[in-house]
């Protein structure tokens, strides 16, 4: 079986984190995948403390194990998300959206593993220097908000220069994915767009029937003029959302008004015209709906065959 220093550092059987996706990375879902001996991850998304609170709690009457929590930097409840997680010793908590460092300064002495969703060199060494068990490098390819560099070429540059294990996202979706991100350096992996069509998740099933009827060329990414690319799957909202930033009489403020609850529509209500089904490249490789444990079972099992059957391929 495939074991690295992450699950050591974390407690895990297996070196996959499960992405914090707002809407769709609740208690359920979390418990799942730590039960099946991932690292399930609650999203604190753009919701005050108190919501965090009770999807801790509800998360430990159903697992025993180690799981984390994602917090949004660029949420306004930031500071209250930071304050609950230190009350409810959570165990690990992964970021997004801005820099954790002022939040790190109390987490890390209170012994939470912090792992940082990065999207550059830069950032990687600074949340490093400010005692990241590890981070997570995340390219591009991956859904919600995305940066610039490609997996395949962040992950390396992350590894040669941070000194802690390397998680590799983005464009993740089997056991190929994983053994590509272990060839590239990465010492695990975060999957998020697979875990949308887990038993388990529950997100809306007209969300779940879109990424299982995804093609390779289906997802685009709007919000560049915005500063907060985001890449989603095709559909009316996102063309009309993309024709919104090309027009230079619609104001920012316009288009942001245009965009608010989006993601809720689509996740929680199962609107495919008006909701933002945000999703990464890889959604074509997700072929059915499965068990959190099948899935990590067979991702792993997957790229087991393929490391050791690796040198067949060299001659």
């Amino acid at each position: 079986m495939i074991h690295t220093d992450v699950c050591d550092r974390i407690g895990i059987e297996y070196p996959i984190f499960q992405g914090g996706m707002a809407w769709v990375s609740e208690h359920v879902l979390a418990a799942a995948v730590s039960n099946a001996g991932g690292l399930g991850i609650i999203s604190a998304m753009n919701a005050p403390g108190e919501y965090l609170r009770k999807e801790i709690r509800a998360c430990r009457e159903m697992t025993d194990r180690p799981f984390g929590v994602n917090v949004m930097l660029m949420s306004p409840h930031a500071p209250e998300v930071a304050k609950v997680i230190l009350e409810e010793k959570v165990p690990v908590v992964t970021t997004g959206a801005g820099l954790p460092g002022v939040y790190m300064k109390e987490w890390v002495p209170a012994g939470i593993k912090v792992v940082p969703v990065v999207p550059s060199v830069a950032i990687a060494k600074r949340v490093a220097r400010e005692g990241a068990t590890a981070v997570i490098a995340e390219g591009c390819e991956s859904g919600g908000h995305v940066g610039e560099l490609t997996t395949m070429a962040l992950v390396p540059q992350v590894v040669d220069a941070v000194d802690v294990p390397v998680l590799a996202a983005g464009g993740i979706a089997d056991g190929r994915g994983i053994a590509a991100s272990f060839m590239l350096g990465a010492r695990g992996v975060q999957v998020g767009t697979r875990f949308l069509c887990a038993t388990e998740c529950q997100v809306h099933p007209n969300y779940k029937k879109k990424i299982l009827a995804a093609r390779d060329i289906d997802t685009v990414v709007t919000g560049k003029r915005l500063g907060h690319p985001v890449r989603c799957l095709k559909n009316p909202f996102a063309r009309s959302f993309g024709q919104m930033e090309y027009d230079s009489t619609i104001t920012n403020e316009e288009i942001e008004a245009f965009g608010a609850g989006s993601l809720r529509k689509a996740a929680v209500e199962g609107d495919m015209e008006n909701g933002s089904i945000m999703a990464g490249q890889i959604a074509a490789l997700v072929k059915e709906e499965q068990p959190a444990a099948q899935i990590i079972r067979e991702m792993f099992a997957q790229a087991e065959t393929l490391l050791a059957e690796a040198a067949k391929w060299v001659r």
